[in-house]
Formats: C-alpha cells, sequence, structure tokens
C-alpha cells in the first residue's frame, strides 16, 4: 500500500480525486450533482480554490486544483467534502450509516508543463472515456462544457489563464484517446502516490514531500539480507 500523501502545499497544481465508498453510486440524477457544484460554489466563498479542470463521474470525482496560497487545498477540501457529506446524508436519509466517501481525498502534485495538459485532458475526457457520452464536451458536469457553452464559474480557471498555454485544438485533443504510457503514468500516480511530471520533477518532488516508498516496484522481490 502506499504510503499517505503528506501534502506540503504552495502554489503548484494538484490532481485531487475521491470516490464513493463500496464502488456505490455517488451521484444518481441531476439533482445529485447540481448539489455538489452548489457546495463548490459555497466553498469557493470561504476558500478561493482556482478549478482548472473538473468532471463529476456516478461513482467519483476529478478536480486539478491551483491553490492561491499554502495550505488553501486542505482547507478547500476539508471544507468542500465534510459538507458535500453531510447534505448527501441528510438528502438520502442515511445520516449514521457510515461514511459517505472510501476515505480521506488523493492528491497528487502535478508539474506546470505539458504534463498538466496531459492531466487535464485525462480529467476532461473522463465520461467519453466510460462511453457516457459521444463527445467529451456533452457531459454536462465537467468543466470542458462550462467553457464550450460559456456557462462558467467564479472558482473556474478560464483557458487562457492556466499555467501553460492550452492548445487551440484542445476541445480536439480532449476527444483523441491519449496514448498507453500516458494512461499508464496517470493510473500509477493514482494508484501509488507518485507525483505526475518529468523524472527529475518527480524525484524532487518525491524527496521533499517523502514519498520515496512511492517509486519502490511492489512486485520486485527484496534483495536478501535486506
Amino acid at each position: 500500500m502506499p504510503r499517505p500523501l503528506r501534502i506540503i502545499e504552495d502554489d503548484g497544481v494538484y490532481h485531487v480525486l475521491n470516490r464513493r465508498a463500496g464502488k456505490l453510486p455517488l451521484f444518481e440524477n441531476d439533482a445529485d450533482y447540481e448539489a455538489f457544484e452548489k457546495v463548490m460554489d459555497e466553498t469557493f466563498q470561504f476558500v478561493p480554490m482556482r478549478v482548472l479542470a473538473y468532471c463529476l463521474m456516478p461513482n467519483h470525482w476529478h478536480q486539478v486544483l491551483w491553490p492561491v496560497k499554502g495550505r488553501d487545498l486542505s482547507a478547500y477540501m476539508q471544507r468542500l467534502t465534510v459538507t458535500h457529506m453531510r447534505r448527501w446524508h441528510a438528502h438520502h436519509g442515511t445520516t449514521g450509516t457510515g461514511p459517505l466517501y472510501q476515505g480521506r481525498f488523493k492528491s497528487f502534485p502535478v508539474q506546470d508543463d505539458p504534463h498538466l495538459l496531459t492531466v487535464g485532458r485525462y480529467v476532461e475526457r473522463n465520461a467519453k472515456r466510460a462511453g457516457l457520452v459521444r463527445h467529451a464536451e456533452l457531459w454536462r458536469w465537467c468543466s470542458l462544457w462550462r467553457r464550450t457553452h460559456d456557462v462558467m464559474a467564479p472558482w473556474l480557471v478560464p483557458a487562457d489563464q492556466w499555467p501553460i498555454e492550452l492548445p487551440s485544438n484542445w476541445l480536439s485533443l480532449v476527444n483523441t484517446p491519449q496514448t498507453a504510457a500516458e494512461e499508464q503514468a496517470l493510473v500509477r500516480s493514482i494508484h501509488r502516490g507518485v507525483p505526475f511530471g518529468s523524472e527529475a520533477w518527480r524525484r524532487r518532488a518525491v524527496k521533499r514531500m517523502h514519498l520515496e516508498s512511492s517509486l519502490n516496484n511492489p512486485w520486485r522481490p527484496r534483495k536478501k539480507g535486506t
């Protein structure tokens, strides 16, 4: 098991996600999705988080966040998930029945270079990859839908204000399957808690956050005498 990520916050970018406990549905209808976005609106009033991209899926969600200052990420996520959990249980009449989420949110630093574009594509094409829509921009509960339909929110960063310039053919890129290597690297980041970036940047981030064990191969036999 990868050790929990020790967040040392700065103004960097983070890929954040969480999912419903037991692989059960988290969003069952439009009202559930709308309620989560309402919590995002309200949380922004207390912690002005910059959201580069997000996608709400039936049993989980992804966000690409760009904190304004240190400690914003923890404060934002705590308020967002706790508020959502309480309202979800109250609405569904399940208060006191156990946790809504499978655990604490996962958060991984992302290098603000083309690696950020890889993460952004992965998040915004989530619904298309899952076969929920024919085109990624048709998924209503996603940052790509908001930008293409000009339905922005105060917390959603416009495409021309990202830390790295988005290509002019971004919509086409999001609708194009990513390479197997890109998806494998992202899955590795998610499952093992590895910062997502170049080899040199990743090793610096791992050392700074004391995540050296995340780089080990869990299937490799230990050397004798160790």
